[in-house]
């Protein structure tokens, strides 16, 4: 009787063990930048680190929409694999503003998250500089919408884990210092920056191509942020005439030097022209009628009528700025690498680990997106880019080149 009391106790604790052993993970983590293991009925977050304050705050809405709304279509199309441990996708947010101090703090309470998985953001380049050090540095992913300057995926300054579905502004400022040139007849350009590397870099790439084409730049100035009295500068500048003022700098500045640039002796002929950091209708408002007729550059803006519905049904209006389209791209990208990555346990448990989700998002390649068919490159310029050349007409942003 004995000997079958110690059989049943015998089977009991091995099925026991069995259980045990069934309810524990087989996975190993054996990434050498570690794993984020994400438990049956917790969010897989990732981050957005946008401008949500502020007076280009505009920018950051308008991306933080088309994150929101590509978590919803992920969502929608992967309702069997996120069931399979009852999870969700959650949008951790912070407002990066439009600074390196912005994007320094946003990035550093990102990062101080070890459930964070990618980042969305940041919109500025000045942001986006301090930002991807930090996050990649903590083996986390960041790619911008928006971010612009070039010193973001040069060779020397990019940050492993950096990408980009925004264009480049070797793009951008080549498309502008063509259009003064060969469309306006321009000869002569000055241009003003307010210091950031969006700016600084974008304007000194118009420069360089304006001059190789056969043109001068007769003055390349500089205000501060925060600076409501544009005249000094303006000033100088007319004392050369120049046939074009360009100044791709954000909205508050930027509608300033607008408004003071109709009201300085010698800009009387001159053409206003700025770029991507001021499409945005709170620059028009700010602005008022002297920004009539003055050219601005930017993505060439994709007539995507779903998306606009789906906006517009969530959020109760139209995308107020120019980079909604790249900011669901970028989102999608960075779900699609997170399931590609991802070894689902048993019991739903998802381990995805980090090193790998950075090569996946590097090894994109013709990801048909709405901004374009993307491929990302070594230093994370993933971008279709095609640039357009505004002009406001009638309180709107029209496209008038390329013609098509």
């Amino acid at each position: 009787m004995k000997k079958r009391w110690f059989i049943l106790i015998a089977v009991v604790l091995l099925v026991a063990v069995v259980l045990a052993a069934c309810g524990k993970s087989s996975y190993k983590c054996e990434d050498p930048y570690g794993c984020v293991n994400v438990a049956p009925g917790q969010p897989i977050k990732i981050g957005a680190a946008l401008v949500l304050s502020g007076p280009n705050e505009s920018l950051g809405v308008d991306s933080l929409g088309g994150v929101e709304i590509a978590v919803d279509d992920f969502t929608a199309a992967n309702k069997d694999w996120l069931a399979k441990g009852k999870h969700s996708i959650q949008v951790v947010k912070e407002d990066s503003q439009c600074s390196a101090e912005g994007g320094q703090t946003a990035a550093q309470k990102l990062a101080a998250d070890k459930s964070i998985v990618g980042v969305i953001g940041t919109n500025c380049s000045s942001a986006g500089e301090p930002a991807s050090k930090i996050l990649s540095d903590a083996h986390i992913p960041l790619i911008s919408p928006s971010n612009t300057a070039p010193s973001l995926t040069a060779p020397k300054t990019h940050a492993e884990c950096y990408l980009r579905t925004a264009h480049n502004d070797k793009v951008q400022g080549k498309a502008v210092a063509e259009f003064a040139y060969k469309v306006l007849g321009a000869k002569t350009m000055a241009t003003i920056h307010d210091g950031s590397p969006y700016a600084e870099q974008l304007q000194q790439v118009a420069c360089d191509v304006f001059k190789q084409l056969g043109g001068k730049c007769v003055a390349q100035e500089a205000i501060n942020v925060g600076d409501t009295d544009m005249r000094p500068v303006l000033t100088k500048i007319a004392a050369s005439k120049p046939d074009v003022l360009y100044y791709p700098i954000f909205i508050q500045e930027g509608a300033l030097i607008t408004q003071q640039a109709k009201e300085v002796p010698g800009l009387e002929n001159t053409v206003l022209m700025g770029s991507d950091g001021m499409i945005s209708p709170d620059f028009i408002k700010a602005a008022g009628k002297a920004a009539e007729g003055m050219y601005l550059s930017g993505p060439a803006a994709v007539n995507n009528e779903e998306f606009n519905k789906k906006y517009e049904a969530k959020y109760g209006q139209e995308p107020p700025s120019a980079f909604h389209l790249h900011a669901y791209d970028a989102a999608t990208m960075l779900l699609n690498a997170i399931k590609k990555v991802a070894v689902v346990d048993k019991d739903g448990t998802i381990h995805i680990p980090r090193k790998a989700l950075c090569q996946a998002l590097f090894s994109t390649k013709n990801f048909k997106g709405l901004t374009g068919t993307l491929t990302c490159n070594q230093y994370g310029d993933c971008a279709d880019p095609k640039i357009n050349i505004n002009k406001i007409i009638n309180g709107k942003y029209v496209p008038v080149w390329p013609k098509k």
